[in-house]
């Protein structure tokens, strides 16, 4: 097989660069603003499900089988936006992430490569990490909402309960025993 000319390499670049003409009553500024987002969001919610795992994966401890059951949850839930989040993107005339390199272009949830992690630590770095995300949920509902894209907004707040729950169960498992949490 012959290697393509620099003019038919510039021609499959441009193709794959080429606007996707879904159909949609959203404004190509709409799209790409909200494609945009939800790219943003969808590396993020890759690079939480994987560290979700990798926490799942190195548990230990007195509770390991409370976190590491807790953790299992948590990352199938994570995984499950996945599709739909990529999906939305889709319908709106978008183009998703690509590879693992485009996620870690992308993603602004920091990696955990650490060899060991405190349980606990895990937990708290979850915790943060769930709670950035529902932050990020509702700066791309207030992009869905500033372009009138009424349904991916609604599948947001679905999501921002998730994660809520996600970051409260976390919190209350860091808990120590009284009240106020100390």
């Amino acid at each position: 097989m012959t290697k393509p000319t620099t003019e038919k390499a510039q021609d499959l670049l441009h193709r794959r660069d080429a606007p996707i003409a879904t159909p949609t009553d959203l404004k190509a500024a709409a799209t790409k603003d909200i494609a945009g987002a939800m790219n943003a969001i969808l590396a993020d919610v890759f690079a939480l499900y994987l560290k979700t795992k990798n926490f799942h994966w190195h548990m230990s401890g007195p509770h390991f089988r409370d976190y590491h059951l807790l953790l299992d949850d948590q990352a199938d839930q994570i995984f499950a936006m996945s599709d739909p989040i990529a999906e939305r993107i889709r319908k709106v005339g978008g183009s998703t992430l690509r590879s693992i390199g485009h996620i870690a272009r992308t993603q602004r949830v920091l990696d955990n490569d650490a060899d060991y992690v405190e349980p606990l630590d895990m937990l708290a770095e979850l915790r943060e990490d769930n709670k950035a995300l529902a932050a990020r949920f509702r700066e791309v509902h207030d992009v869905c909402d500033e372009h009138r894209d009424i349904a991916t907004a609604s599948l947001i707040e679905v999501w921002i309960d998730e994660t809520e729950r996600r970051t409260w169960f976390l919190f209350e498992a860091t808990r120590k025993g009284d009240a106020t949490g100390h």
